[in-house]
């Protein structure tokens, strides 16, 4: 099993870096998802879950090397399994092209003074053994080079769009 973990400070209150990580969305009618689509990520919403986001359901495109045969493509089903509003969300997927499992989770850190740590982590687990061996590493690596970078740019775009309203 792969992990990766890191964490940042922001000046930001916990309330709005949850509102950055989770925005309020109108609910849309059955039939009808929600897209959204940043860093090469395409995420369509299938079920927006409860008022806190629990039980959301997404499909996920996104790049995995091209030596996989997949044309370069990745994809997951993703489901937020718990939700603490302003204080933690966990989510499990099932993926492709390796067959694979797993698990992601955001926390945030009230370090008082309007400023948060950030903690963001994830697991990866492919099936198949002879495919965990020769591939999982490679491909962990690779599907969440671009994670830090990309997790911290959209909370801090998201605090900078709330306090431009």
């Amino acid at each position: 099993m792969q992990r990766h973990e890191f964490s940042f400070e922001i000046d930001a209150a916990p309330e709005e870096v949850w509102r950055a990580l989770h925005p309020p969305m109108p609910r849309r009618p059955p039939g009808e998802h929600r897209v959204i689509e940043y860093g090469g990520v395409r995420i369509e919403i299938v079920n927006e879950g409860d008022e806190k986001g629990e039980g959301l359901v997404r499909r996920c495109t996104f790049a995995v090397p091209k030596w996989l045969l997949s044309g370069g493509v990745g994809r997951s089903w993703e489901c937020v399994t718990e939700v603490r509003p302003n204080e933690y969300s966990r989510y499990e997927a099932v993926g492709k092209p390796l067959w694979s499992e797993a698990s992601g989770w955001h926390r945030l850190e009230d370090l008082g003074e309007g400023r948060t740590r950030v903690h963001f982590g994830e697991t990866y687990h492919a099936f198949n053994p002879l495919l965990r061996l020769l591939f999982e590493r490679r491909v962990h690596r690779f599907i969440s080079k671009d994670n830090d970078r990309l997790v911290r740019t959209a909370i801090e775009r998201g605090v900078a769009a709330q306090r431009a309203v």
